[in-house]
C-alpha cells in the first residue's frame, strides 16, 4: 500500500487592500477590517479572497483561505494573454491587451497584483469607469476567466494555432 503525501502548493499571496469598515448599530459605529488578497502560482492560476474580521490578522487569514479556494485557471499565451478582452463588474471596466515580449506589466494597483500573481509578464491594461478597488480586481478576474485558449479556439474553428494568435507572431513566421 502506498502512502500518499499531501502537499500544499506554494502560492504567491499579495495584499491588495486593507480597509476599515463600519457597521452602524444602536450605540454608534462598530468597526472591523476588510482585507482583499490575490493568490496565484505565477503559472496560470489565480484567485481573489476577501476576509472580514475585528482584527487585521484574522481578516488576512480568512482572505488567504478564501483566495486559495477560489483559484481559477487562466489561458496564457507565452508571457501574455491570447487576445484583447474587457471585464466588467459594477461600474468598473478593465481592458486587457496582449503585448510583445519585453513590454512588462503596464497596469496599476489591483490589476497589476492579479496579473502578476497569474503569471502574466507582458500586458497593456486600462482601467475604465469606477476606481472602486474591489470591483476593479473582480473585473480583472472576470476578464481573465473569459479568455479563450488558443489551441482550443483553433480546434473549434478548424484552423492552425498561428491563425488565431496575436498579430506579432504572424509577422515573425511570415
Amino acid at each position: 500500500m502506498t502512502d500518499y503525501i499531501e502537499f500544499e502548493q506554494e502560492y504567491d499571496e499579495r495584499i491588495v487592500e486593507i480597509a476599515r469598515v463600519a457597521k452602524v448599530v444602536k450605540g454608534g459605529r462598530r468597526f472591523s477590517f476588510r482585507v482583499t488578497v490575490v493568490v496565484g502560482d505565477n503559472r496560470g492560476k489565480v484567485g481573489i479572497g476577501i476576509g472580514k474580521a475585528n482584527a487585521v490578522q484574522d481578516a488576512m487569514r480568512k482572505a488567504v483561505e478564501r483566495g486559495r479556494k477560489n483559484i481559477h485557471k487562466v489561458a496564457l499565451y507565452d508571457t501574455t494573454i491570447p487576445h484583447e478582452i474587457i471585464g466588467k463588474v459594477g461600474g468598473a471596466q478593465v481592458l486587457l491587451k496582449p503585448a510583445s515580449r519585453g513590454t512588462g506589466v503596464i497596469a496599476g494597483g489591483g490589476v497589476r497584483a492579479v496579473l502578476e500573481a497569474a503569471g502574466v509578464s507582458d500586458i497593456l491594461t486600462k482601467s475604465l469607469g469606477s476606481s472602486n478597488l474591489l470591483n476593479v480586481v473582480k473585473a480583472t478576474m472576470v476578464a481573465l476567466d473569459r479568455l479563450k485558449d488558443p489551441k482550443e479556439e483553433a480546434a473549434r474553428r478548424g484552423k492552425n494555432v498561428a491563425d488565431v494568435t496575436p498579430f506579432w507572431d504572424r509577422r515573425k513566421n511570415a
